[in-house]
């Protein structure tokens, strides 16, 4: 089984923080010879990406894509402009590298960050390709990204139903990505920060196995995100695990506020400490 990486933390916010933990989780599935998946998840950056390609070349282009993610985001700064400077360095890198020289050769991208320039904090999801956000607030799952693929254009003008879409011929094709001669700029969507918020940022693996629903059941069952990215893994490899799954789960809290006992006893005692000092300056002067 593979390991869980876990994560919890307090983070500064205008006006406040906000109590943000999570866990990710990457596995090869059960048909898959190598996992072309990358994941990095890691404050305030939260992203995955589902290589794509012949021989290696998947691997090389996610991989390269997430080290160019975090390095950014080790850098300080993650805005539009910062991540579409990074994606256009992982083009080079994915073009000049011998190994990635299958035309096909590409990756996904989708993820989340957390915004906190402005007067109020908020989320910004990024997406290119078909791996997916989806947010559960209040009982409600939805889909934040749109799939860049074929079958995702045909629903959009009505020529396809969502049913008939689960089994078409194109269901693999996307017409996005990332790769050695595609500039592309993500979508990008803007949400409020709201507290109890759930994230599932999840490559295509999980989806096909995996309806929203039973996204939702699994969240719902498990309220600890390494739990709940577990059991949906879990559940999709018994389901087929036919592709590559990575699953990150960002769990969204505010931290509770001192009551007034508690305020006042805090005061008490820092008043305590500030008259002991006194007293102990007063008796070394004498």
């Amino acid at each position: 089984m593979p390991e869980v990486s876990t994560q919890s933390r307090t983070v500064p916010v205008p006006g406040g923080s906000l109590d943000l933990a999570w866990a990710a989780v990457t596995d090869t599935g059960r048909r898959r010879e190598v996992n072309q998946d990358a994941v990095f998840a890691a404050y305030p950056l939260f992203v995955v990406a589902d290589g794509m390609g012949g021989h290696v070349g998947g691997e090389i282009a996610s991989a390269s894509t997430i080290d160019r993610l975090k390095a950014m985001t080790e850098a300080g700064t993650v805005n539009p402009k910062t991540i579409e400077k990074a994606l256009a360095r992982a083009v080079k890198d994915i073009a000049s590298h011998p190994e990635a020289t299958d035309d096909g050769t590409g990756t996904t991208l989708t993820g989340v960050y957390l915004d906190t320039s402005g007067e109020a904090a908020h989320w910004v999801t990024l997406n290119i390709g078909d791996s997916r956000v989806y947010l559960v607030r209040e009982g409600s799952i939805i889909q934040i990204t749109t799939d860049h693929s074929v079958v995702q254009e045909l629903i959009a003008s009505g020529r396809l139903s969502p049913e008939e879409a689960e089994n078409h011929p194109y269901g693999n094709v996307i017409t996005r990505a990332v790769g050695p001669s595609e500039g592309v700029t993500p979508d990008y969507v803007r949400l409020e920060v709201a507290e109890g918020d759930r994230f599932v940022i999840c490559s295509d693996g999980l989806t096909k196995e995996l309806t929203d629903y039973g996204i939702r059941h699994f969240l719902d069952e498990n309220r600890d995100p390494a739990a709940a990215a577990t059991a949906m893994l879990d559940a999709a490899l018994e389901n087929g695990g036919r592709d590559n799954i990575t699953i990150i789960v960002l769990d969204v809290g505010m931290p509770e506020p001192l009551d007034d006992d508690d305020h006042d006893d805090d005061t008490a005692e820092s008043a305590r400490e500030v008259r002991a000092d006194e007293d102990a300056s007063s008796t070394a002067a004498d």
